[in-house]
């Protein structure tokens, strides 16, 4: 495994890390109630902490193919989740999440920074630092 493979495997780490803990600041510090999407973001974030932890500690490159999987469903539910917030179609149509609305903005930084936006940036750093190491790794292969 190269180093830029390495270096890639632990940057994705370190951003699944930090998305995990601001998740968690949220919710325990803050005290925002997550929502039903907010949920499933977790669902899709909290493992990738231990999944590419392993993998670096192992350097196993191969499991760029799982983290792939997981941050596109990640990125696609983070998007839907923002659309719900900032789109007004989509924000007066969206179905009832819960006891607390999927709509809702704890914060709404610089006008588009929100918490599932944060969530889209987290994985779409995770599935574009995932393709770089499997062409990487394709290449280091021939």
């Amino acid at each position: 495994m190269s180093k830029k493979v390495e270096y890639s495997l632990l940057f994705m780490w370190i951003v699944s890390l930090f998305a995990t803990l601001g998740s968690l600041y949220f919710s325990e510090v803050m005290k925002y109630e997550p929502c039903t999407f907010c949920w499933y973001q977790r669902i899709l974030m909290y493992p990738l902490v231990l999944i590419i932890g392993i993998a670096y500690i192992q350097r196993n490159a191969k499991i760029a193919a799982t983290t792939l999987v997981f941050s596109i469903i990640g990125a696609c539910t983070a998007l839907y989740h923002y659309g719900m917030q900032k789109v007004p179609f989509l924000h007066d149509n969206a179905a009832a999440c819960g006891r607390v609305p999927c709509t809702g903005e704890y914060m709404n930084w610089f006008g588009f920074v929100t918490i599932p936006f944060l969530s889209l940036v987290a994985f779409l750093l995770i599935l574009g630092t995932s393709i770089y190491i499997l062409k990487a790794s394709k290449k280091e292969n021939n």
